[in-house]
């Protein structure tokens, strides 16, 4: 397993105190929230992108991508009936695909339910059709940054617009381009009824990135999911990509997060041999 740490774990630590500790807890990668940059992907100058990408780079890791892609904005939705918002959304996803490439990731993990989730008036197939065609009109982007954006299945408690991972495996294929693939979070998958490990194998073509969390919203091994099964159906289909811990209850400290689950997943890796 490569594994990595979502970098708003630190709270308020300087980005160079965060990839120094995760590190040092023995991360070989850091993901991004671009929120923790500035407020706006286009706010973050070039000055200032290769100044992340050499502080990440010191620190002996790599950059895995983004997420939290749209949080803390306002007027974006990929799910919006009218064109011009969808527009707006295009138009910054391409600026964050460009992002991405600048600090040398790869990966745009997109979850934000509050951007995607069913609008007064709009069906469930209209959303679908929105959001098909939001992605599908990034891709040329997405080819030009190399960059790949992956789609999250969320709970229903979360957002009502792709909710399970065979839906969201269905929307991908629709949008039929190796830059448009599938992400998986335990927490997430934990609220379907299938069990995770069947979700898992049932995604290996699709799977390009995973996080690793509790359904108590802290990190792997703070809580009651056992990922044993997980890690085991993860080697089962032979996945290569990065295992991200990505926590929303920082209540434990950051700390004791980022060195305690990686402590863990590793034990499990050792149990599985």
């Amino acid at each position: 397993m490569r594994y990595a740490i979502c970098n708003e774990t630190f709270g308020e630590w300087p980005l160079a105190k965060a990839c120094d500790f995760a590190a040092a807890c023995g991360y070989q990668g850091i993901e991004i929230a671009p929120f923790t940059l500035a407020a706006l992907a286009s706010d973050i100058s070039a000055a200032r992108r290769g100044e992340v990408r050499r502080t990440i780079a010191r620190a002996g890791l790599d950059c895995v991508g983004l997420h939290w892609l749209l949080a803390r904005t306002e007027g974006f939705h990929v799910a919006h009936p009218d064109r011009a918002v969808r527009d707006l959304t295009v138009d910054y996803l391409a600026e964050l695909a460009r992002l991405c490439q600048d600090l040398g990731g790869r990966v745009l993990v997109f979850g934000s339910p509050k951007q995607r989730s069913l609008l007064p008036g709009v069906t469930a197939a209209a959303a679908q059709d929105h959001v098909c065609d939001v992605f599908t009109r990034l891709v040329p982007v997405l080819e030009t940054t190399d960059t790949v954006v992956v789609l999250e299945p969320l709970s229903p408690v979360e957002t009502d617009v792709l909710t399970t991972a065979d839906e969201t495996r269905r929307l991908i294929e629709r949008i039929g381009s190796p830059h448009v693939r599938l992400h998986l979070d335990v927490k997430a998958m934990a609220s379907e009824s299938t069990p995770i490990p069947e979700v898992i194998r049932a995604s290996a073509a699709h799977l390009e990135h995973f996080h690793a969390n509790d359904v108590n919203l802290q990190g792997p091994g703070f809580g009651a999911v056992d990922f044993a099964p997980i890690f085991s159906a993860l080697a089962e289909v032979r996945y290569a990509g990065w295992v991200s811990v990505e926590v929303f209850d920082y209540a434990p400290g950051a700390e004791r997060l980022a060195r305690e689950s990686l402590a863990y997943m590793r034990q499990v890796e050792e149990t599985l041999g």
